[in-house]
Parts: structure tokens; sequence; C-alpha cells
């Protein structure tokens, strides 16, 4: 709240990694924030924040809804997509238990990341005390693995240029949007062969 007071121009900022980070995770929240030359300890703090935010809302949505306590119609779709991407990521996480569930957060899969971990953690049957805690830390780890890496690698390319880590932010926006869509077209064809079948 200070923030919005004191300085409206670095709050601006601050809201737009946010939405970034909704939107398209991480990895591009935290480029944006490099393309903006913001601190190091202030990028992964955001980053760090708005998933602790994300985990602590939708868990507890999710599980409310799973047992039919809450409905919410307009994110149902959003938790039948979770649902399903949790399901098909549960059988390989099982295997290996606690040290799964973190590893399959920290990774960077496709589709995974710690709304989706916290789902597979619960469908494994994981209490609250484990299974956010697991999720919380490997995402942690995750960010600042990223952290570490974008920056080195937003130096490196903004020797070339000034607008080179703008040009980064915009390269991964589009390499999530094409995985986002060849995801989706993926699911589509099987369900499709499914229905044949």
């Amino acid at each position: 709240m200070f923030k919005f007071i004191n300085s409206p121009e670095d709050a601006q900022i601050l809201i737009g990694m946010t939405a970034t980070d909704i939107m398209f995770g991480r990895a591009a929240a935290m480029a944006f924030g490099y393309s903006l030359f913001l601190p190091n300890a202030l990028v992964i703090m955001v980053c760090m924040i708005v998933e602790t935010i994300l985990v602590l809302i939708f868990y507890p949505l999710f599980v409310f809804s799973w047992h039919h306590l809450l409905i919410i119609k307009w994110l149902r779709n959003t938790f039948d997509r979770i649902h399903r991407v949790a399901e098909t990521h549960k059988g390989k996480i099982q295997r290996y238990g606690i040290i799964g569930l973190f590893a399959f957060v920290w990774f960077p899969f496709w589709m995974t990341g710690p709304v989706v971990g916290c789902v597979i953690g619960f469908l494994l049957g994981l209490k609250e005390r484990f299974n956010i805690p697991v999720v919380l830390a490997g995402t942690y780890v995750a960010i600042l693995g990223w952290g570490f890496f974008l920056r080195r690698f937003h130096e490196q390319v903004a020797a070339y240029s000034s607008y080179a880590g703008m040009v980064i932010f915009a390269i991964l926006i589009v390499i999530i949007l094409f995985g986002n869509l060849l995801h989706r077209t993926l699911q589509e064809k099987k369900k499709q062969n499914s229905n044949k079948q």
C-alpha cells in the first residue's frame, strides 16, 4: 500500500509483474522485471509473494470445490483444466512421493507450477502441512534458479542493446503462447481420438 501512495510508477511496474506472473508464469514475470532493470532481490521477492498468494487462494478453493462445499461457476473450467493436468502427472509423482512433488514444481516442465503441484499433492492424499510447504519450497527454489539464470542472461544480452531485455521478454511470451496453443491442440486431438474409440 505504501508503494502505491509513495511511488505510483513503481507500483504500476509491480502490478505489471504480478499480472505477467499470473498470466504467463514466473519466467516471463522475471524477464519483465529484469528488462526494466529492477533489482534482483525485488524481482525474486515479487515472484515469491505472487506465487505464494496464488497457492493460498487456489488450493482451498479447489479443495472446497472438489468436496462440493463451494461451487464457483466462473472458476469451474480452470479447476477442471488443473485437475486434468494434475491427473496426467499424478502417476509419475506418486512413484517418488514428496521428492517427486518438489521436483515437479521446481523443474520447468510445461504446465507445472505450484497450483497444479498442490492439486497433485491433494490427489495423492498429502496433508496440507506437508503439501503446501513442499510445493512452496519447490517454487522458491525454482524462482531462485530462474533469477540466477535470467539475471546473468539479461546482463550479457543488455551489453549489446538496451532493448535486449524487452526482446527476451517478448520472445518468452511468444514461446509460452505457442506452447499453450500446442498443448491445447494436442489435448483436443487426444480427446477426439478417445471419443472415436
